[in-house]
């Protein structure tokens, strides 16, 4: 018997089933100490390894979770596309999702994105419109709403800047991973401003367990920034789904010290990750120098490394010559 008959054999999966099944291999990433790139005592640094899961990014959980909710609610009917704007990893995460559910998916994008995104963007089907470089992600949220606008039956508008969906992912998925993986011992999260999702849904989560973590919310320090997915917010349109409350304080990250820090964790951790995710991780470090070693035991800062270099090749041609 060979593997097409017997592939034959086997029980048809139900669109519920095969909804459940992907959701599987979201989440539940590790989570992993900075101990070469940093060090002082009293303090311990973790990541979150966000690129390990289907669609290659933090961007899976709120991608599936607004999938998810879209299905069971009724919103995204048989033969529709699902339309949002991305700057990519939010939309490879959809394309990944909506390949594997046989959903059509239609994405604006910037034109400047990178060449890697576009190709894994068309390998999985996605109908692309591209928007002005100049733009950035605001352009392709307009975009995204004038083609709704025009033709409403033929799109379900995720519209990942205002749907609560994002930042619950966070909330139900990343928050309890946090507390559970460091055994309800951390302190601080921190974490950088994009869609704001992350942040929101990972920092009201972690209050709910102990109120007591400080959350320290990162922006680029200007809105020329190198920074995938990161937004200035003083400048930029401010996402719906972001409460300026929920932050005890923000602080502000240079693009350039994100370029070096990727270098660093190569040279020391092994990990080649995404200057957002390094820069992350100087936020991080930026809140362990200004914390005086207690009596009650070690600081326990996390942050999430948002997603690897992979999808960076002119960014790292650049930090590493």
């Amino acid at each position: 018997m060979n593997a097409m008959t017997t592939s034959l054999l086997l029980p048809s999966v139900s669109a519920a089933e095969k909804t459940l099944q992907v959701g599987q291999l979201v989440g539940k990433t590790p989570l992993y100490e900075i101990r070469n790139a940093y060090h002082k005592p009293g303090v311990r640094i973790f990541a979150k390894l966000e690129w390990q899961q289907l669609g290659g990014s933090v961007k899976s959980r709120p991608a599936f979770n607004i999938i998810k909710n879209a299905l069971r609610d009724g919103h995204l009917g048989k033969g529709q596309h699902l339309l949002d704007a991305t700057s990519g990893n939010t939309g490879i995460a959809y394309a990944a999702i909506c390949a594997a559910l046989k959903i059509p998916l239609t994405l604006c994008l910037p034109e400047n994105a990178s060449e890697e995104r576009k190709r894994i963007l068309r390998a999985l089907g996605v109908n692309i419109h591209f928007t002005s470089r100049f733009d950035g992600t605001d352009g392709a949220q307009l975009e995204a709403k004038r083609l709704y606008r025009e033709q409403p039956d033929r799109y379900f508008y995720a519209d990942q800047y205002a749907n609560d969906h994002n930042w619950r992912a966070h909330y139900e998925t990343t928050a309890p991973e946090i507390w559970q993986q460091t055994c309800g011992k951390i302190t601080h999260f921190v974490a950088g401003l994009g869609t704001t999702g992350t942040f929101m849904g990972t920092g009201r989560g972690l209050k709910m367990f102990n109120n007591d973590i400080e959350l320290i919310g990162l922006q680029p320090d200007n809105p020329m920034h190198g920074l995938e997915g990161w937004k200035h917010l003083e400048t930029a349109i401010v996402p719906k789904i972001y409460d300026g409350s929920i932050a005890d304080r923000f602080l502000e990250i240079d693009t350039l010290e994100a370029y070096d820090m990727v270098r660093l964790l190569a040279h020391t951790e092994g990990l080649l990750v995404s200057p957002s995710a390094a820069a992350n991780l100087l936020g991080a470090i930026k809140v362990a120098e200004q914390i005086e070693e207690g009596p009650n035991g070690a600081s326990i800062i996390v942050t999430t490394f948002a997603d690897n270099a992979e999808k960076y090749s002119e960014v790292m041609n650049h930090i590493f010559g």
